[in-house]
């Protein structure tokens, strides 16, 4: 699900990525929200608070969003960066080692809180919360051209119901030259984003409440086992390919 093949990509392999990508997104958002009191990934929100600390002339609220915001689309620019340079060097694994520089950031991020903790040092590690939030949804959105964004609700929302929309205006219309099947498998998959960040959600609050910053440090490590595993998959399966078409003399 993390490898950018020649081929198109199928549903189920952005099935596949909303279901972890989504999952964990709605982990780290809510297990956030628990320990600092606001949403790293809820850029909509922010940017309403920012207009409201303008409105108020609060200074410091208002270059925190501010900052806040540019973490996000830093981490998002990055993740970019990161990708066209690995596909201009045709590496198929580019998005496993965006998801891999993810993962220990965030598990390093999380053991310092868990031994460091300071009020003091709260701005500067939900700013770089939200800058790993960025990387998470720009690796998704791009490897799915994107189909699934994995921290996006309201977007992945309104495609929802576009894709809903299609799928009854061709059923009711009965018009054969539309793909009902791949229309219903697109709105399949907004759901799965949907339900898998919800649910990620719920349970990254449960997970928090009980076991404070140790359980961020599992989403960090989770992500990173992901990241390996797909990379070791490949290896092998690359491998394998190398093998075959030396025993067939090409």
């Amino acid at each position: 699900m993390l490898i950018k093949h020649k081929r198109a990509r199928t549903h189920t392999e952005d099935r596949h990525l909303a279901l972890w990508l989504a999952t964990t997104a709605g982990l780290l958002n809510a297990m956030v929200l628990s320990a600092f009191g606001i949403f790293p990934s809820h850029m909509t929100g922010n940017v309403s608070q920012l207009s409201s600390e303008i409105s108020y002339t609060d200074i410091n609220h208002l270059q925190f969003f501010a900052y806040l915001i540019l973490c996000f689309v830093g981490g998002a620019t990055l993740a970019r960066l990161a990708v066209i340079i690995g596909l201009r060097n045709n590496s198929r694994t580019i998005y496993c080692f965006v998801l891999l520089f993810e993962g220990i950031v965030l598990t390093l991020t999380a053991l310092y809180e868990l031994y460091y903790h300071s009020p003091a040092s709260n701005w500067q590690i939900i700013s770089l919360l939200a800058f790993l939030m960025g990387v998470h949804n720009a690796t998704s959105t791009q490897l799915s051209n994107g189909r699934v964004r994995s921290t996006h609700v309201t977007g992945t929302l309104t495609d929802a119901g576009i894709s809903l929309g299609s799928v009854l205006a061709a059923l009711l219309r009965r018009d054969p030259s539309k793909d009902i099947r791949s229309l219903s498998s697109q709105f399949n998959t907004h759901l799965i984003t949907i339900t898998s960040f919800l649910g990620g959600g719920v349970l990254g609050l449960l997970l928090f409440r009980y076991f404070d910053f140790r359980a961020m440090t599992g989403v960090g490590v989770v992500l990173m086992t992901i990241a390996i595993v797909s990379i070791a998959a490949t290896v092998v399966r690359v491998k394998k390919r190398r093998g075959a078409l030396q025993r067939s003399g090409v």
